[in-house]
């Protein structure tokens, strides 16, 4: 047995574990109860759940979907938010191995996908992408993009390429940098328009800062893909649930998941895409 195989496992029941504790603080922002502090319970009889009740995916089958104590359901969204979360935790392990392995970039990627399936959940169930998540995930992905633009000692015989230097020892490619600040900057002003015209009636001001969360993590042109996938989707499910009379024109839809798909598949996808579309116009 390989151990890319072994691995491969692992990061699939590491996301199971992860996607489990995600459902937790889904729930606690709702409740705005600490994520960190008191032990899990049921969300109907408040009972507290044993390590028997906690175990990802097994223990819903096992219960048949039910409480252990109070026998009310349990929501689909735990099982789905686990298995989901475990298959894209190993679906960035294998992207990372072909792209070339690098175990910060893939914690990293780890890490912001919690916080996308996060606001995913959250916002699909009450409308809303919580300044607590969203800023958080601004500011580790600010941060990781100082970071990944400082260069270390070059060894080309032309000398330091263009950046801010600092002594010999390392420089900052401040270009790449203040692309990915313009990036951010456009796609947030794209959608505050949009905000600002339809006075929150199409989009709220939270798609504005997940906006510009997007255009910081993706760059440019990624960030172009993940926003035409965003409304593509948005467009044929929105076109779907009309038809099959379950929403108005008028009514509400969240955006917060639509933009949340397209980052992810621009993740994966977003060269492929944009190369596949600019041939065709050669």
């Amino acid at each position: 047995m390989s151990f890319y195989f072994l691995f491969s496992i692992f990061y699939f029941l590491f996301g199971l574990c992860a996607g489990s504790f995600l459902n937790c603080i889904i729930y606690r922002l709702h409740i705005k109860e600490s994520s960190l502090k008191g032990f899990s319970h049921c969300p109907h009889c408040k009972h507290r759940l044993s390590w028997k009740d906690l175990i990802p995916i097994l223990s819903f089958i096992i219960l048949k979907g039910r409480c252990r104590y109070c026998h009310q359901k349990i929501s689909l969204q735990y099982p789905l938010v686990e298995t989901t979360t475990g298959l894209l935790f190993l679906s960035i392990f294998i992207f990372q191995n072909l792209q070339g392995f690098n175990p910060c970039y893939l914690f990293y990627l780890l890490v912001i996908s919690c916080f996308l399936i996060i606001i995913f959940v959250y916002d699909l169930k009450h409308y809303i992408i919580p300044d607590k998540v969203i800023y958080p995930a601004t500011g580790i992905v600010f941060l990781y993009q100082i970071i990944s633009n400082i260069q270390f000692p070059w060894t080309s015989a032309d000398g330091p390429p263009k950046g801010l230097h600092f002594g010999t020892n390392f420089h900052f490619q401040t270009a790449n940098f203040y692309f990915l600040i313009l990036s951010a900057l456009g796609a947030a002003m794209f959608f505050f328009l949009i905000c600002l015209l339809s006075r929150g009636k199409w989009l709220g001001f939270g798609d504005v800062k997940l906006a510009f969360f997007m255009g910081l993590f993706l760059g440019f042109p990624n960030i172009l893909a993940a926003l035409f996938l965003a409304f593509l989707i948005g467009a044929i499910i929105g076109l779907e649930l009309i038809i099959l009379g379950k929403k108005k024109l008028s009514s509400e839809v969240p955006f917060g998941p639509f933009l949340v798909t397209g980052t992810f598949l621009a993740l994966f996808f977003g060269e492929n895409l944009i190369n596949w579309y600019i041939n065709l116009f050669l």
